[in-house]
């Protein structure tokens, strides 16, 4: 494949300059209605100039039940050699759930929508977000945002805590939710609502049980059918 051309630099907003790196995708050519070029500038740092990165593979990546339906793409780039990679994830972003009720988006492209969401909510996001429209070879225009496959993201296994350390980790997840509520929102507003008594710790208990309660049923049946030959399951895979 050949290098991509380069193009004269654009100037950053000066709303984008509020973060380290402003990412910018480009579809010269399109595979599989994507990337061939990703350009990043490094506004906050001093440096002037784009750093070119070349598209060398692009592969399909099956999703998780949360984005059933949606496409999602590993797509390998290269800087200066082979020790330079950089694997980004293109995940399709469609509109919000929440526009049936609370009327349309204010942004235009769906992947800036869910960007601009993770800037708002973290207090560091990956330097590498971006988002692009391109048209698939089904010639339909779709939405994406783009971040880098692994940026380093600690996990923890549940399955392997015990009583205490489970505690901990939900007091953590529970604080880094409610920080991310009070980046985005009112804070003052939501303090006064939730008020000093525990109404609203018991019933987010309740809706958490009662959630577990349904995942238990929908397993259940998902069994029940696969008994009853109406669903084919292989346990090995």
């Amino acid at each position: 494949m050949s290098s991509p051309t380069r193009t004269t630099e654009p100037a950053a907003s000066p709303a984008d300059r509020r973060y380290l790196m402003l990412a910018v995708v480009r579809p010269v050519l399109t595979v599989a209605g994507l990337v061939t070029a990703y350009y990043v500038l490094p506004v906050d740092r001093g440096l002037t100039g784009w750093t070119l990165l070349g598209l060398v593979d692009i592969a399909h990546k099956v999703v998780g039940v949360g984005s059933v339906g949606t496409r999602c793409w590993i797509v390998l780039m290269m800087g200066k050699d082979h020790s330079d990679p950089l694997f980004l994830q293109a995940k399709e972003a469609g509109p919000s759930v929440l526009e049936e009720f609370a009327g349309r988006s204010r942004y235009g492209n769906s992947g800036k929508r869910v960007v601009v969401g993770q800037r708002l909510m973290q207090t560091v996001s990956d330097v590498l977000l971006g988002w692009v429209r391109v048209t698939g070879i089904d010639e339909r225009t779709r939405d994406f945002y783009i971040r880098q496959l692994r940026d380093w993201k600690g996990s923890a296994n549940v399955a392997t805590m015990d009583h205490e350390l489970l505690r901990t980790y939900g007091r953590l997840c529970a604080w880094t939710l409610a920080r991310a509520h009070a980046r985005t929102g009112d804070d003052v507003a939501i303090a006064a609502y939730l008020g000093s008594a525990d109404t609203f710790e018991h019933a987010v208990g309740e809706f958490a049980t009662a959630y577990a309660d349904q995942n238990e049923r929908d397993h259940a049946a998902l069994l029940e059918a696969i008994e009853a030959g109406r669903v084919v399951a292989d346990p090995d895979h």
